[in-house]
């Protein structure tokens, strides 16, 4: 009787079957407009359960850019070294190391080093000839994980057919009596003067391929020079996501208008000496405050406001560097007024401990913190009101109008803060990993920490869902005025309000570090999510709120660098939490000890990339100069990933069963 019961299972299990497709007929009715024949609905099947087994293309990890484009970009042209190793895998001992090196600068940079060796080479036609067959093999190499489809969105359209034809070139079978035509093929390229041109979109085919998505982790803002030109990089990069930082919700929040952190981005670049993001990247106007400063602190020294030249290029000499210290204070001083005016009509912050201007003594030059009392390293406040030191003067608020404008008048700001919005939000999960900046904030116990946002209490990933709709009704002219002006105010409490996952300190110390000679005061303490996450339960605990899934799951973040010479990982909770700030802004590297980290995770596991400073993209082309890097493995899988292990698979693989429900329709007449 066994057999009978079992047939009877399998005619259950076939009613059941037909039972789900009955219910779901009106979705497979819609999805037959797509695929209107059981041929073409077969034949997605295969293509897709195909795209299921290929390896799981690569995904890089960058954090904290901090403006050093040249870096950024190098990393990006690189694959963070993902280039080199394919091309010593290629080529081995058949190239010895100063033609390997010229081959990889030429993919990194292949209009620069086609100019400089024009110079150097006598014959280009037998160079064009050897490199054109070179980079076809590498390109090849880098495509061999995706489908044709994929690598036919990502070819340029001058050379679509070429390159197509030249990447699927064989020398087997057919492939023998095809030689000649590949050879034709090459030689045509040269003889007609497109080698150039070829080289050029080959070798940016292979960057693109290299890189199958970029996370990118937050800061690409302040210190640095070309936070500009990495968001430019950005605008015209296809597959890549953020989450948002405090320096970049700074920003962001200087382009809705808020004068507070308009004054601290123009603060922090007037300290780093980097005018050229303000002037040549954004057009922001600084003659008024450059006015303003000379007049106003004309015979004041401002010894505490000295910039901090990282570039040390010489650009910067004795008068530039005195009215950058002038305008230093003089914008420090207004942002201090800005923000105490955002305390005072935002009660719910709760930060009425940092209106300290409203402390300072004039009489006695002291300022009092707490419960002592300090003496100050500066006392010259030529533009403080002693009956309201948060007030303006006119010729301040005169200032203020035209920066703010000025800021709210930049196109190219505007579109890069879009760009931000866009691709952009608190937090991301992908295949298993939890990205974010900064924290999330936790209690002394350490669990999930509720935190008051517009009157209600969030916490965990509910917090950071609608802190990004706070965030983004900054931006929407939708919203009601009110709501819109709490939002602007909030984007300067994310900056630096104790209970913002981007900041999580208890204050930031910007006052004390300037005025105030006793160093204790400039201690910021982080809150407990820094002293819990090393601890692997809690780990887990989070990102089980965030719903990550996955055998070996994992918190990604930035925010704090890894001070390598002090003995700092950037591995803890037993390989749960990975922090991969690690110095990519100069300001950083003397405590880091290196310049920075990438995080890749491919088909066979997680790789973290460690990353010395890299000189200028002008020597990397001169002298083949790549940035040394040393791989940290940090989870390496015994069995390969496929597309069908992602996120992305999940999705596919639920196409392919409603695809099969339309099949099964169409064959057994549920669906005409």
């Amino acid at each position: 009787m066994w057999y009978k019961r079992e047939s009877m299972d399998k005619k259950d299990e076939k009613q059941q079957y037909e039972d789900s497709i009955r219910d779901d007929l009106r979705y497979l009715e819609l999805l037959s407009h797509s695929y209107p024949t059981i041929a073409d609905a077969s034949t997605e099947i295969i293509n897709l359960e195909a795209i299921l087994n290929l390896p799981k293309p690569t995904e890089h990890f960058i954090s904290d850019p901090h403006g050093e484009s040249d870096a950024f970009n190098h990393v990006l042209r690189n694959a963070s070294g993902y280039v080199k190793r394919k091309v010593n895998e290629l080529f081995g001992d058949q190239l010895d190391e100063s033609d390997k090196r010229e081959l990889c600068t030429l993919i990194y940079y292949p209009e620069q080093k086609l100019q400089l060796l024009k110079l150097e080479k006598r014959d280009m036609h037998d160079f064009y000839r050897t490199s054109l067959v070179r980079l076809i093999s590498v390109c090849r190499e880098v495509s061999s994980k995706y489908t044709r489809s994929k690598i036919r969105k990502e070819l340029p359209k001058d050379f679509e057919y070429i390159i197509e034809e030249l990447l699927h070139e064989s020398y087997s079978g057919y492939g023998e009596k095809k030689h000649k035509y590949y050879q034709m093929i090459v030689e045509s390229i040269i003889d007609t003067g497109r080698a150039d041109a070829f080289i050029t979109e080959i070798s940016k085919l292979i960057q693109r391929l290299a890189i199958d998505r970029l996370h990118l982790l937050g800061d690409i803002y302040d210190r640095g020079p070309g936070a500009d030109k990495i968001m430019d990089t950005l605008c015209d990069y296809k597959h890549f996501d953020i989450v948002w930082g405090n320096h970049d919700i700074e920003w962001m929040g200087a382009c809705a208008g808020n004068r507070a952190c308009i004054c601290n981005v123009l603060r922090l670049c007037m300290r780093y000496g980097n005018l050229s993001t303000l002037e040549d990247g954004y057009g922001i106007n600084l003659l008024p405050l450059a006015t303003f400063a000379m007049d106003t602190y004309r015979d004041d020294p401002c010894t505490e406001f000295e910039v901090r030249d990282l570039l040390k290029d010489g650009s910067l000499d004795e008068q530039t560097m005195r009215m950058l210290t002038q305008m230093h204070k003089a914008i420090t001083i207004i942002q201090l007024k800005e923000e105490a005016r955002i305390i005072d009509r935002r009660p719910s912050f709760g930060m009425t401990d940092r209106k300290l201007l409203d402390a300072i003594d004039l009489e006695t030059g002291t300022v009092q913190i707490g419960n002592k009392t300090y003496t100050l390293k500066d006392s010259h406040f030529p533009t403080l009101i002693p009956d309201n030191p948060s007030k303006l003067t006119k010729e301040e608020e005169r200032l203020m109008t035209k920066i703010e404008h000025s800021f709210r008048a930049s196109e190219k700001l505007r579109r890069h803060i879009d760009c931000l919005l866009s691709r952009g939000g608190m937090y991301r999960v992908c295949n298993s990993n939890l990205m974010f900046h900064g924290s999330v904030p936790l209690d002394k116990d350490g669990q999930l920490k509720e935190v008051e946002v517009e009157g209600k209490q969030y916490k965990g990933k509910e917090l950071m869902r609608k802190i990004e709709r706070v965030v983004r009704n900054a931006f929407n002219s939708e919203v009601s005025s009110d709501r819109r002006r709490f939002s602007v105010d909030y984007l300067w409490y994310l900056w630096c309000g104790k209970d913002s996952p981007l900041f999580d300190k208890d204050k930031m110390a910007t006052f004390e570090r300037y005025f105030v000679a006793d160093s204790k005061t400039y201690k910021e303490k982080k809150g407990y999510y820094y002293e819990y996450n090393n601890d692997e339960a809690t780990i887990d605990m989070i990102l089980d709120d965030f719903e990550v899934e996955g055998t070996h799951r994992h918190i990604i973040n930035g925010h704090v660098p890894v001070k390598t010479t002090r003995g700092e990982t950037p591995v803890k909770a037993n390989g749960k939490l990975l922090v991969i700030d690690g110095g990519f802004s100069k300001a950083y590297q003397p405590e880091t000890g290196i310049a920075g980290y990438t995080l890749i995770f491919h088909s066979r596991g997680l790789e973290l990339m460690q990353h010395q400073p890299f000189r200028s993209a002008e020597e990397a082309v001169k002298r083949g100069d790549d940035i040394k890097s040393s791989v940290q493995i940090v989870e390496m899988s015994e069995h390969r990933m496929y597309v069908k292990d992602t996120d992305k698979g999940k999705v596919l693989q639920s196409k392919v069963e409603n695809l099969k429900k339309l099949l099964y329709a169409y064959r057994n007449g549920l669906l005409n």
